[in-house]
């Protein structure tokens, strides 16, 4: 009767550590953790208490050590991809790519066309509700905007699913070995198959840290709920690049969106129909979420750090290092060797359109050779104010736009909000 008794509250006690275990999210490698032992083994109860403990999920919790989340928040071709594989490289990172893509891609045909606010607010809503999901390491969630409807929780429609190098390792793919540690994502597609969710749940909560991309959250206040969670422990690197370098690289990569931007261009006539909506509405985030940023607001003390794209480029080495400082997570040495190996190189030398390997400071700097100054020029108009707050000069006429010897980038430190 006794040892029934005793196994009753022990029960009772491991019920309560499961569930504030499940609370309480810190961070570290997995392990499954029972701390109650149960002497009665012989008892019905006993044996209850124990399959309580083999049976209840896995927590991993480390008292010393929090699990880091970082959102790397930036727009359509402003680098965010080679940041992104700053910590895609990196050990003990779950990086996902843009899983937000599935959130626009499902909800934009129930929502209007008129961009209301109250369209906003669904996608903004549903956006928070995936990335805490996400940082959780419940990805399962995202079945709830995969079309199809993954089958036994196996898809092989998750967006760019190669661009994650966790997805594409053991234990979410046995398929590749050493040999095929650096194939393009779409040969990393073909060798692994479809997706096993659960598969990558697991790969996520065996990783110390979570990194997220996502072009498709225009305001750092927009994470304020996020930001705010003290179970996440969110910290937001924002992106920004000189909007002339966007409205290039957009025109090179998009070319039927921005069609008109190279009629213009190239016959040096504006076009009446032109929608200068894609570059002013780039302008104006960036004004905002900086404005905010550079308020210092308190929900953002140690939360916050913007970084130009034009500053890592040219020192890729020294602000992925500051990078890591801010965040207090050791640089390793793959993080390393990719910076070493992928900015120097030549773009040719990668296939995909959001490839990274090319020689970054010139990549920087290429739009000053794409763009007629009559189109510049309109762009400095339209986004002075926020040229000035992030220290892009104006180029005063043709030749100072051509002439490279000229720096269009102030210097500027824009240090981490601590």
């Amino acid at each position: 009767m006794q040892c029934s008794w005793k196994a009753v509250l022990l029960l009772a006690l491991a019920s309560i550590a499961i569930q504030y275990t499940a609370i309480r999210t810190f961070t570290a490698k997995s392990f499954h953790s029972c701390p109650i032992t149960v002497n009665c083994s012989l008892s019905q109860d006993a044996d209850a208490a124990e399959r309580l403990c083999d049976e209840s999920p896995t927590f991993a919790y480390n008292l010393s050590t929090r699990k880091t989340h970082v959102l790397i928040l930036a727009t359509t071709r402003s680098g965010s991809s080679f940041v992104g594989q700053l910590f895609n490289q990196h050990f003990d990172v779950f990086y996902l790519f843009e899983p937000l893509y599935h959130v626009q891609y499902t909800l934009i045909p129930k929502l209007t066309q008129s961009k209301s606010t109250t369209d906003r607010r669904v996608m903004l809503g549903a956006s928070r509700d995936l990335l805490r999901s996400l940082y959780d390491c419940d990805l399962y969630f995202l079945e709830n905007y995969i079309k199809p409807q993954p089958i036994n929780h196996t898809t092989d429609r998750l967006f760019r699913r190669g661009a994650s190098k966790a997805l594409c390792s053991p234990p979410v793919c046995e398929a590749l070995g050493a040999v095929d540690l650096h194939l393009e994502e779409g040969d990393c597609v073909k060798k692994c198959g479809t997706l096993n969710l659960t598969l990558a749940t697991e790969s996520c909560r065996e990783h110390g840290h979570v990194a997220i991309k996502t072009v498709r959250v225009p305001e750092v206040s927009d994470l304020r709920a996020l930001v705010e969670d003290p179970r996440l422990n969110l910290k937001v690197i924002q992106l920004v690049r000189d909007p002339r370098g966007i409205l290039a690289s957009r025109s090179e990569t998009f070319r039927d969106t921005y069609r008109l931007w190279r009629i213009w261009d190239g016959t040096g006539r504006k076009p009446y129909n032109l929608d200068v909506t894609q570059l002013t509405t780039v302008c104006e985030d960036f004004w905002n979420s900086v404005s905010t940023g550079l308020n210092r607001p308190p929900w953002l003390k140690g939360k916050y750090m913007l970084v130009r794209y034009e500053d890592l480029a040219r020192n890729p080495m020294k602000k992925t290092e500051e990078i890591y400082d801010f965040l207090g997570i050791p640089m390793d040495g793959n993080v390393e060797r990719w910076i070493q190996n992928n900015t120097r190189g030549d773009r040719s030398s990668s296939k995909h359109k959001y490839g990274t390997v090319r020689n970054s400071a010139a990549t920087a700097e290429k739009w000053r050779f794409r763009l007629s100054y009559e189109i510049v020029a309109f762009t400095q108009r339209a986004c002075q104010q926020v040229l000035a707050q992030l220290g892009y000069r104006a180029a005063r006429s043709e030749e100072e736009l051509k002439n490279l010897s000229i720096s269009l980038v102030e210097e500027r430190d824009f240090l981490p909000f601590s």
